[in-house]
C-alpha cells in the first residue's frame, strides 16, 4: 500500500488567481517576471505536515496563499515553543534562504493551507538582478527584526489581554502579511496555540478586546477595528 504523497510531491504550478496573491510579483520587471513565474510552485499542506523542518536544508522560499501556519521549535525536554503565526500574504525564511542554511524552526499548518514556493536558486537570481525584489526583501528583514523584538517582549507579558492584543497586532502586520486585510480568519483554538494560552482564557481576553472596541468577533474570524490600539493599549 503506497504512503500518502508528501507536500513536495503534491506541488503543482500556480493558477493565475493564485499568482495574484503573491505580493512581490508586481515589483518585478516584465522580463524578471517571465523568468520567475515558471519556477513558482504551490502545494497544500495539511495539519500534521511539515512545510519546513529543523535541520533540513533550505530548498524554497515560502509564502502563504491561504490558510494559517505556525513557526515553532522543540526544546530539549520535548516541549514545543511557538514563535509566531504566518497568515495569508506572509513570506518567510528569507534569512535562511540568503545564507543557504538548514532550518532552525518547524513550519506547520494549523489548518488546510495553500503555500507557494520559490526555488532558492531563483531567489538568489532575483537578489542579483532585481531592484524591486531587493527592496521587498529589505522591508521584510527590517519588519521581521521588529517582529522578533516584540515577540521577546510578549514572552514576558503575564497579562492575557495584553499578550493577546500584541499577538493580534503582529498577525495584522500589513507589511509582513499583506493578504490579511481587516479580517483574520482564525479560530479561538488556533489563537490559543499561537499565544500560549488556554482556549477558555483566549475567549475571555477576546471579549475584553471587543469591549474596548479594538476588534470585532465575527463568524470564522476577527475584524480589526484599531490596529494602533492593539499595539499600544495597556491593560491593568
Amino acid at each position: 500500500m503506497s504512503s500518502k504523497p508528501t507536500v513536495y510531491q503534491r506541488r503543482r504550478a500556480p493558477s493565475d488567481t493564485e499568482l495574484q496573491e503573491i505580493p512581490w510579483l508586481n515589483l518585478l520587471s516584465g522580463p524578471e517576471r517571465e523568468s520567475v513565474v515558471p519556477q513558482l510552485v504551490v502545494s497544500d499542506p495539511q495539519p500534521g505536515d511539515y512545510v519546513c523542518r529543523v535541520g533540513r536544508p533550505v530548498t524554497y522560499w515560502f509564502g502563504v496563499v491561504s490558510g494559517l501556519l505556525k513557526m515553532s521549535s522543540d526544546n530539549e525536554s520535548g516541549q514545543t515553543m511557538t514563535f509566531t503565526g504566518v497568515p495569508p500574504g506572509g513570506w518567510f525564511g528569507e534569512g535562511t534562504a540568503l545564507k543557504r542554511e538548514s532550518y532552525r524552526y518547524n513550519i506547520q499548518p494549523l489548518r488546510p493551507s495553500l503555500v507557494a514556493g520559490l526555488p532558492v536558486d531563483t531567489f538568489h537570481w532575483l537578489i542579483d538582478h532585481s531592484l524591486g525584489f531587493n527592496r521587498f526583501i529589505m522591508n521584510q528583514l527590517n519588519e521581521r527584526l521588529g517582529q522578533f523584538i516584540a515577540a521577546r517582549e510578549m514572552d514576558r507579558m503575564n497579562n492575557p489581554e495584553l499578550r493577546l492584543a500584541r499577538h493580534l497586532a503582529a498577525l495584522f502586520n500589513p507589511v509582513l502579511f499583506s493578504g490579511v486585510g481587516e479580517v483574520l480568519r482564525i479560530t479561538q483554538q488556533e489563537l490559543a496555540y499561537l499565544v500560549g494560552l488556554s482556549r477558555q482564557r483566549v475567549n475571555e481576553a477576546l471579549k475584553v478586546l471587543e469591549a474596548r472596541q479594538l476588534i470585532r468577533i465575527e463568524y470564522g474570524g476577527l475584524r480589526i477595528l484599531d490596529l494602533a490600539g492593539l499595539r499600544t493599549t495597556s491593560f491593568t
